[in-house]
Formats: structure tokens, C-alpha cells, sequence
């Protein structure tokens, strides 16, 4: 975990969960608890976190997606890298769905996970279509 805060290593851990979600259909539940024994998340809240992002992704996986394939015309979907969607979806849950975190600090923690675990070019595409989803929720309805 040398040289990441806390909270981007625990989103790193939630992508972790969420690429084996989408790749190979195992439980939520049995990727999670693999995940606790692979990484030393060590408290009650960290956990909690994790399983937050992760369950709150899922549920709201098409609505996200839809934000995703609005912002990302030039993209669809099926052929955006795995790690690439999991690591926006983090982020547009986190300052579209649940609202826990403000956008610029999700974005930021998304380019910092794109640059750990993305292509060289997955940075500037997850902050272009977090950046555009982000714009879209605070222009006020006479700037659409």
C-alpha cells in the first residue's frame, strides 16, 4: 500500500471484487470474503466501505452504465477494458448515485486507480467521462 492513501487502496480492493464479479460470476459474497483473506483490510468500517461500493455498483450497475455509454459515445461499452469501466463506475457511484463523495475527489482517486491498474491511456479516459458526467450533474437544467 506504499505511496496510496488508505481510501485508494480500499477502492482498489472494491475494483479487485468487482473485475472478478464481471469476469467470472462468482457470489459477492464468496469474492468478498476471498478478498478479506487476500488483503489486510483490518476493521469493521474499511470493510464496510468495500462491501458499500461494491453491492452499490452492482445494484445500480445498468443506471451507471447508461451515465457511461452517454459520456463515452466514442467507447461502447463492450469494448472498454473491464478494469477501465469497474474503475468509473466506482467513481460515478460514489458522487452520482450515493453522493458520499464529492466528484472531484472521486475522479482523482479513479485516475490514481487507472494509473495502477489500467492501460497508459486509462487515465485521461476515465477522467474525460468522469469529468463529462460530472459537469452534466451540476449544470443547472437552462445549461443542458
Amino acid at each position: 500500500m506504499e505511496g496510496i492513501s488508505e481510501r485508494t487502496f480500499l477502492r482498489g480492493v472494491a475494483l479487485q471484487a468487482l473485475y472478478e464479479y464481471d469476469l467470472s460470476g462468482h457470489k459477492v459474497a464468496d469474492i468478498l470474503t476471498h478478498r478479506f483473506e487476500s488483503v489486510e483490510v483490518p476493521n469493521d468500517d474499511e470493510k464496510k466501505f468495500v462491501i458499500d461500493l461494491v453491492t452499490g455498483v452492482i445494484n445500480h450497475k445498468a443506471e451507471i452504465d447508461e451515465m457511461i455509454k452517454k459520456y463515452a459515445v466514442d467507447w461502447p461499452i463492450e469494448q472498454v477494458p473491464t478494469i477501465d469501466v469497474n474503475i468509473i463506475r466506482i467513481a460515478a457511484y460514489e458522487f452520482a448515485i450515493s453522493k458520499e463523495t464529492p466528484d472531484r475527489v472521486a475522479i482523482n482517486e479513479s485516475v490514481e486507480l487507472a494509473k495502477r491498474f489500467g492501460s497508459d491511456t486509462a487515465p485521461k479516459f476515465v477522467n474525460g467521462v468522469l469529468g463529462s458526467i460530472a459537469d452534466n450533474l451540476t449544470e443547472s437544467p437552462s445549461q443542458k
